[in-house]
């Protein structure tokens, strides 16, 4: 059982104590978790409010993950997971792709045309 989340406010959508305590736990890269709940967490209030759960966000500080906490009923649980992974396997072919233009760019930087 995990422990209840340090709020002041519990959300009209938590329909009891049931709610917070068996939250679903799951880790997502920080990355596409910060493309998708905004700069600083600033879209998890219109997150919370569309998925119907209460999120808890604690970053895991050696890796680039961040360990994500759902509270609320199981069934909204299930689709704020799948909301998250999907997020996540959707945003890890474009940082790849991302990071073949830089190394492509870093290339032709260091083989500029007057060295080859």
């Amino acid at each position: 059982m995990g422990t209840l989340p340090e709020r002041k406010d519990i959300p009209p959508w938590v329909e009891g104590l049931e709610d917070l305590k068996d939250p679903d736990v799951l880790q997502v890269q920080t990355q596409p978790l910060e493309a998708l709940l905004g700069p600083a967490g600033s879209q998890i209030p219109h997150t919370e409010r569309v998925s119907k759960v209460t999120l808890e966000l604690k970053v895991l500080e050696p890796s680039d993950l961040t360990e994500v906490m759902v509270y609320g009923s199981y069934l909204y649980q299930l689709r704020a997971r799948w909301m998250l992974q999907s997020m996540a396997e959707w945003h890890r072919p474009r940082q790849e792709r991302g990071m073949l233009k830089i190394e492509d760019a870093v290339k032709a930087l260091e083989l500029g045309p007057w060295r080859r």
